[in-house]
């Protein structure tokens, strides 16, 4: 792993769980100095923050981590998710035959079930198979431009599955949700699939 990578996935971790707090500024120097990474990475894992929508940059303030409020949750990246994921899971119920797929899928949730145990340290690998789970399904779709947004708001998106995760009650919510999308997709009953999705993204809609 590259220093940039390295450091860019320190930061997205940072701003995920909270240390880095909605406003609080990214100075070069600072990380640097913090990380043993020199400024050239830092500043690049910035700008990628900043592209991915998880750092703004004002005039004069320079770059400062970007809030995910409720409401953004709520009226941006729920009906975002909403729309692309009913068209994609409609989709591949035509093509939940494919062993490969419904292999990857099982072997994702297998692992939720196994890290769930403890959802306060596990909510960043929980954050990962969540979204590697969605992206399979909408990557067998077949439709590339469902993708390219998808992957546009990815970031911000599996930020607050991050920041959500303890919430959890039952450390197996999140495992059992997705093994119940799984059982939908296996049944073939697309009025079926189409009312767990929406129930489960919005899961999010919940202040």
């Amino acid at each position: 792993m590259s220093r940039r990578d390295w450091i860019l996935a320190w930061l997205r971790q940072a701003i995920a769980s909270g240390e880095l707090k909605p406003g609080e500024r990214l100075v070069e120097r600072d990380i640097s100095a913090r990380s043993g990474v020199s400024r050239g990475p830092v500043r690049e894992a910035i700008k990628v923050l900043e592209q991915e929508g998880l750092v703004v940059s004002h005039l004069y303030r320079g770059a400062e981590v970007a809030g995910i409020s409720q409401r953004e949750v709520r009226e941006v990246l729920v009906p975002i998710r909403v729309a692309i994921e009913r068209f994609a899971f409609r989709e591949v119920v035509a093509l939940i035959d494919r062993d490969d797929l419904v292999q990857e899928l099982e072997r994702i949730v297998d692992e939720m079930e196994r890290v769930a145990r403890d959802v306060e340290r596990s909510a960043e690998r929980l954050a990962d198979l969540d979204v590697a789970f969605h992206e399979a399904v909408i990557a067998a779709s077949g439709h590339v431009q469902s993708l390219q947004i998808w992957r546009t708001i990815l970031p911000r998106v599996r930020a607050y599955f991050v920041r959500d995760a303890p919430r959890h009650a039952n450390p197996n919510e999140i495992p059992e949700q997705h093994r119940a999308l799984l059982d939908a997709l296996r049944s073939a009953d697309s009025d079926a699939v189409d009312r767990i999705v929406i129930e489960h993204i919005g899961v999010y809609l919940e202040d």
